[in-house]
């Protein structure tokens, strides 16, 4: 069953490099780097902001979330409105629960 479930991940994987142009399919995908980052604790909206080469100041003013909330929701100070994650989502082209913490989400666990 897992093996049937990795093949239909890489054969969706490679119909969206087909679709996308590979450098755009891979624009979502993580660098090692990044995912040990994550797996670390650091917070996923950082990391995102960071692989979309974004400064705190552009992703505040792409998002409307506000410069000094996002830098506490990073640092993980403050857990974060739903209506602030779905902004920074929106603006880091991603989803939302991608850029939830791992505490966030309960028992369950994350795949980058």
């Amino acid at each position: 069953m897992e093996d049937a479930q990795d093949r239909l991940a890489l054969t969706t994987a490679e119909e969206r490099e087909a679709r996308l142009g590979k450098a755009a399919a891979r624009a979502n995908h993580l660098p090692v780097d990044l995912v040990t980052r994550l797996m670390a604790g650091e917070h996923p909206a950082r990391i995102w902001r960071e692989r979309r080469g974004l400064s705190v100041q552009a992703l505040a003013d792409a998002s409307g979330v506000a410069r000094s909330y996002l830098m506490e929701i990073e640092a993980g100070k403050k857990p974060g409105s739903v209506a602030a994650y779905r902004r920074l989502a929106a603006a880091l082209e991603v989803s939302v629960d991608e850029l939830l913490p791992p505490e966030a989400e309960g028992s369950k666990t994350r795949t980058p």
